[in-house]
């Protein structure tokens, strides 16, 4: 039977003096005369386990030509070494190879550009960067299931593809079966009637307004899954399709909906610590100094709640000149989240944005001239949860989208949401890829997705 690695350096003491086998991956194989050592990793764990194997066994001379990637199938002893550099090691009484790898694999024993691992994606998580921030991801998606599921949350697959969506169609894929070298013309445009779906159809950017019609059923509600924008932007935080987080809770107000953001962001981060130490100190170590002090302190944090005209306030006393000036109708620049998190020496809550930078479908303030709206921004990282208390009011919510243009025909469906049985409700989206570069301190978002989109790049 196989025993993983990760089992082994976890339970040392159940292990000592026993018999293993283990299947993985070489990644150095340091042969002597006498003996000789191989470094393996089988997935499960991120260090590597070292296997000691001497000249008596019978393919001695073929295990010391193991090559970097060759995949083998080990038995031997656990020899606990406390006063060694690692804490234990396995003495091989079989290695056997399972399959060959050539010299010309990519992946050798030395220090990669994350630039060149893009080109290799598919090869990528077998080195010791890629193998910490996958787990941490994997590990991160756990937590936000269990928090939601914890607190009676219902998880809703909202779909993929859509023909309706809160971001606009203008930001949307668009989806079709028709024949782009014979399109169908109707007045000179195309007839969308002959498509699958009888209209235009498109590839979700957000599952909101299904995520809200199943909160007003089940109280409060989740999705987790895929999103896709067509936005053509070469940043680091920007993809074309990246994973959201998206709660809906009724009977829910702005305040409720800023508690429910710090307890769950402090929830995943307390658990990804917990489980993925090695992952957070391997970061800390080789990606961004100070990593595991910066997410740790967020956990004892005071979470500042302040509005936009106070922000505002802040940054135009600020004596410093801006790239970007601040303005009261504006939004927040990267530079200004800085200073601002700076100045709070923490978290900040920035609530009641203006109406005109925000979407229809955010409730309406008192003043007529914001919006119970609330980014998170963070230090060092910014911008990380986006939410609002939701407009129940449905003539309120009607003369928003016509300021905005936005077709009440097309989406009169989510509507009833305010016809039937309304109430006051709120929700957030925050995008994983940018909550994974904040636990591991890469920077560019193409780093923490396993096959990156974005634009003139779609690989693998």
């Amino acid at each position: 039977m196989r025993t993983r690695i990760k089992e082994i350096f976890r339970c040392q003491s159940k292990f000592k003096d026993q018999e293993v086998t283990i299947m993985g991956w070489v990644r150095t194989n340091r042969a002597q005369a006498q003996f000789g050592f191989l470094n393996v990793n089988d997935g499960s764990f991120l260090n590597n386990l070292q296997v000691v194997y001497e000249n008596d066994l019978v393919n001695f001379d073929e295990i010391s030509k193991f090559g970097v990637g060759v995949s083998v199938n080990i038995r031997g002893k656990v020899v606990l070494t406390p006063e060694m550099k690692q804490p234990l090691e396995l003495h091989a009484s079989k290695v056997e190879m399972l399959g060959d790898c050539p010299e010309t694999y990519p992946i050798q024993p030395k220090r990669h550009t994350r630039e060149f691992l893009r080109e290799v994606a598919h090869l990528r998580p077998r080195t010791n960067l890629f193998s910490a921030v996958f787990r941490i991801r994997s590990v991160a998606a756990m937590a936000i299931h269990t928090y939601f599921q914890d607190r009676g949350y219902l998880y809703v697959h909202t779909p993929l593809i859509t023909c309706a969506d809160c971001e606009g169609s203008d930001q949307m894929f668009k989806i079709t079966t028709l024949d782009l070298n014979n399109l169908p013309l109707n007045a000179g445009k195309v007839d969308y009637s002959k498509d699958l779906f009888g209209k235009q159809a498109f590839i979700t950017g957000s599952g909101q307004l299904q995520g809200e019609t199943f909160a007003m059923a089940f109280g409060d509600i989740y999705t987790f899954g895929p999103t896709f924008r067509t936005e053509n932007s070469n940043t680091k935080v920007h993809a074309n399709e990246f994973w959201m987080i998206e709660p809906e809770m009724a009977f829910c107000d702005l305040n409720g909906l800023m508690d429910i953001e710090e307890e769950m962001l402090k929830f995943v981060i307390q658990y990804v610590i917990e489980r993925c130490p090695e992952e957070i100190a391997f970061c800390d170590q080789f990606v961004a100094k100070g990593l595991k002090a910066k997410i740790e302190r967020l956990l004892s944090s005071n979470f500042t709640r302040i509005t936009h005209k106070e922000v505002i306030d802040i940054l135009q006393k600020a004596n410093i000149k801006w790239e970007f000036e601040p303005t009261y109708n504006g939004d927040i620049a990267k530079e200004h989240e800085k200073y601002i998190t700076e100045y709070f020496n923490g978290p900040v809550f920035i609530t009641n944005w203006p109406k005109d930078i925000k979407a229809y479908y955010m409730k309406l303030n008192s003043d007529n001239e914001t919006v119970a709206a609330v980014d998170l921004i963070v230090p060092e990282a910014g911008e990380l949860m986006g939410g609002s208390q939701r407009e129940e009011n449905l003539e309120k919510l009607l003369t928003r989208m016509k300021e905005l243009k936005v077709d009440a025909n097309n989406i009169d469906w989510y509507l009833d949401t305010r016809r039937y049985g309304g109430c006051v409700h709120s929700g957030f989206g925050m995008g994983f890829e940018r909550l994974i570069m904040y636990l591991t301190g890469i920077e560019n978002i193409r780093d923490v997705i396993p096959f990156p989109r974005t634009p003139k790049n779609c690989e693998f």
